[in-house]
């Protein structure tokens, strides 16, 4: 299905020690922006919007303008929503839960002191894990919501326990997100892939005890990793098959990358000639070790999918029978 991915803002209250988004001296798509990038997509087939960052809830009116828009609109499908949680309250929470359209995902790392060694706060921030923790349960019971549990190399032993932890704390519907291109040693990369075997055992004995757990990975493919491919609107307003260019390390592909602008759009052929380019140009681009690591915790991801889809197609049809 196709997305927009909407850069609402790249501004961000954390810095977190594994994410590559350039945030500083960035403007903000503004409500304007934001509907001329629906009007263009609707009429490019629609599909999924997915409103990311920086951090989307620092630009509250656009988000609140997108999530206005998409129920009137036929083409737009979803309307995913990727947040730190700092911006959460209850507000948002009701509005999210009765909008129609509507799926939210908030990152985790797991663990507070773990949570905390990786997502350091801007001057004058809340702490992040606090913020989420004290939207709960209401938070964990929200309709289609999803923590995406974020991996850093120095954390990948400890892939399970922190999962576990949020588990503990309620949340049943995870995406898991291993720090993509950074080197990873490759003791870290074993590390990983223990822990997902690990994680494959604690998910399989949960569908077959009848608990529920959701895992958004197995749903979903990308041509590359972490990045998004699709119509790209950047938050000054210019359009790309993919987001790539939201990485500091590789701002300059944004000149290779871009096929115009909300005031002068690409066509349909030429936004799909530019996504064909981009997993040649990545790994002509990225650092070689980055690169290579990026593939090695990719593969370890899909070997997870890959493991579990049998067992998530048995649950499935057990599922059904029993209803």
């Amino acid at each position: 299905m196709a997305q927009l991915i909407l850069t609402v803002t790249r501004a961000c209250n954390l810095r977190c020690s594994y994410c590559p988004t350039a945030k500083d001296g960035w403007p903000a798509l503004s409500q304007d922006d934001a509907v001329r990038a629906l009007d263009l997509f609707e009429a490019h087939g629609g599909g999924e919007v997915k409103l990311f960052g920086g951090e989307p809830l620092l630009a509250p009116e656009v988000v609140g303008r997108v999530l206005d828009e998409a129920p009137t609109r036929s083409g737009i499908t979803r309307v995913y929503l990727s947040t730190n949680g700092l911006g959460l309250d209850v507000g948002w929470l009701d509005r999210l839960a009765e909008h129609e359209k509507a799926i939210l995902t908030v990152s985790m790392d797991g663990h507070p002191d773990v949570h905390r060694r990786f997502r350091r706060a801007l001057p004058g921030t809340a702490d992040s894990y606090d913020a989420v923790v004290s939207l709960l349960p209401r938070l964990a019971t929200m309709p289609r919501m999803v923590v995406t549990q974020t991996i850093a190399p120095a954390a990948a032993g400890n892939v399970l326990d922190n999962l576990q932890h949020l588990l503990e704390l309620g949340f049943r519907r995870f995406n898991l997100l291993p720090g993509y291109y950074l080197p990873w040693r490759d003791t870290q990369i074993q590390a990983l892939r223990t822990g997902f075997r690990e994680v494959a055992d604690l998910i399989r004995a949960r569908w077959t005890a009848g608990q529920p757990f959701y895992l958004r990975n197995l749903f979903t493919r990308a041509p590359t990793p972490f990045f998004n491919t699709g119509f790209v609107v950047d938050s000054d307003r210019s359009i790309h098959p993919s987001n790539v260019g939201l990485s500091a390390a590789l701002d300059a592909l944004r000149h290779e990358t871009r096929v115009g602008s909300l005031d002068e759009p690409p066509d349909v052929a030429t936004l799909a000639a530019a996504a064909a380019r981009m997993p040649a140009l990545l790994a002509e681009k990225v650092p070689r070790r980055a690169w290579h690591s990026t593939l090695a915790v990719d593969a370890e991801l899909t070997a997870l999918c890959e493991a579990l889809y049998p067992d998530y197609l048995a649950w499935r049809a057990a599922r059904r029978g029993a209803a």
